[in-house]
């Protein structure tokens, strides 16, 4: 009888998969907390009469996104990348001038990941080197690549959706119409490297001045 001891039977391997998936959950969790807060500060009540002004990670959680994707990365040492349910936002409910405040909506959620690295940044310095210390660490690295991964100009990305509210005109109604191939747009930066190209730069500057 034979038998194969894969990554998997290592303990020290599965606490880091637990710690790390985790840590998204939380992150994803306070993302789309903060898509919902703007838009309901902003006058679209949707988001929370559905319950997602909330810090309960049950209510975000896509099967898919934040768990069976994380799950495959970490496992395989990719890129730790993941996602929630879309916030719902009711563009009407935020006239007059819709698409600037849908272009804050949007920007609110990267912006509270790095939110979150720079105040994992600011603790790590004051706690001993060990698990904590390990922790802030993988705190700072997921955040930075969520906030930059999700800046990426590209429909559904929340990039796409401040640029969608920076453009007016026939410029605007061409980029929607961009919408239903933005996944198809995303997949071709995975598999041509693109995506690797637009993320380190800026991930590796970010991280120089947390780390």
């Amino acid at each position: 009888m034979c038998y194969a001891v894969g990554p998997l039977t290592d303990p020290d391997f599965i606490s880091q998969l637990a710690i790390g998936l985790l840590i998204l959950l939380f992150s994803l969790t306070v993302h789309e907390a903060a898509h919902a807060w703007s838009a309901d500060r902003l006058g679209d009540p949707t988001a929370r009469r559905l319950g997602r002004l909330s810090l309960n990670p049950i209510v975000h959680i896509d099967p898919i996104g934040t768990l069976l994707f994380p799950l495959i990365a970490l496992a395989t040492n990719l890129p730790l990348i993941g996602w929630a349910k879309p916030v719902p936002v009711n563009t009407r409910a935020l006239h007059p001038n819709w698409r600037q405040k849908f272009m804050v909506i949007a920007a609110a959620g990267p912006a509270s990941n790095l939110v979150m690295a720079v105040i994992a940044a600011v603790l790590r310095p004051f706690v001993p080197d060990g698990v904590l210390s390990a922790v802030l660490y993988l705190a700072i690295r997921v955040n930075v690549l969520l906030a930059l991964f999700n800046m990426i100009p590209v429909p559904p990305l929340d990039g796409g959706n401040v640029l969608a509210g920076m453009l007016t005109g026939p410029m605007a109604d061409t980029f929607d119409r961009l919408r239903p191939y933005g996944f198809l747009i995303l997949y071709a930066l995975m598999l041509t490297g693109g995506l690797t190209a637009i993320i380190l730069p800026p991930e590796a500057l970010l991280l120089s001045w947390l780390l």
